[in-house]
């Protein structure tokens, strides 16, 4: 398909995925200020019997937000309040014959934050300018729950998940591309070998369903992942 979004065009072969994930935090007793880019890029390479290499592109993704939470109220070791998030989205490379997609949104709603298990779990009301066509500039509206969690198995062994679900319901402009709605599922054991670095097998599936059509689009992947992080005080 010509969808802008990576995910949904392509194959199920073999692929190689990188991504960079950073945040700067501040938090104190009444508030807590997240900030994050992520640049995500996978190729797909496909090697068919007696016919040329195919190449296509499996993730492409960069992400640039910034995200305020109040701490009014505690839930065991967890906090909640609403928040407000300002975010950028866009690629490195267009996808086949669509163009770079390129959108500004916000979310404002409620948030359960930082707790044992919960890390985030949120529902939020949505808005979208989405400028990825020069021609139609697209205004949407909607409603996005998410959740990311972890569970320790043993030292040095955790269970980590992440779910975000958008659904649409307003658009200004009918563009055949745009999504009705969108889920995204990620799920991994992550095995540590050092301090800071971690070996994980995960599975990820992404679902969707764009305007001018009434096929759906899915993305499945299983794969093995090895993992940096490390945290600095500023």
């Amino acid at each position: 398909s010509d969808s802008p979004i990576s995910a949904y065009s392509a194959d199920s072969q073999y692929n190689i995925v990188g991504k960079l994930d950073m945040f700067l935090n501040r938090s104190d007793d009444k508030s807590f200020w997240s900030n994050n880019l992520m640049l995500n890029y996978g190729k797909l390479k496909i090697k068919p019997v007696d016919e040329p290499n195919e190449t296509s592109e499996s993730a492409d993704k960069i992400w640039l937000s910034t995200d305020y939470a109040l701490k009014l109220w505690k839930y065991k070791e967890a906090d909640i309040g609403p928040f407000a998030q300002l975010a950028f989205q866009t690629e490195f490379t267009a996808n086949q014959d669509s163009p770079r997609y390129k959108a500004f949104s916000g979310r404002e709603g409620l948030k359960l934050f930082e707790g044992k298990f919960v890390k985030d779990l949120y529902l939020a009301a949505m808005q979208e300018y989405d400028f990825t066509y020069s021609d139609k500039k697209t205004m949407k509206h909607g409603w996005e729950i998410g959740l990311r969690a972890e569970y320790p198995i043993r030292e040095g062994v955790k269970l980590s998940g992440s779910a975000k679900y958008t659904d649409y319901v307003h658009f200004s402009e009918f563009v055949p591309t745009d999504l009705r709605y969108d889920l995204d599922l990620t799920a991994k054991m992550e095995v540590a070998l050092t301090d800071t670095l971690a070996f994980a097998p995960y599975v990820s599936y992404r679902r969707g369903q764009a305007r001018g059509t009434d096929k759906v689009g899915t993305n499945l992947m299983v794969g093995l992942q090895l993992k940096y992080a490390d945290l600095f005080d500023l």
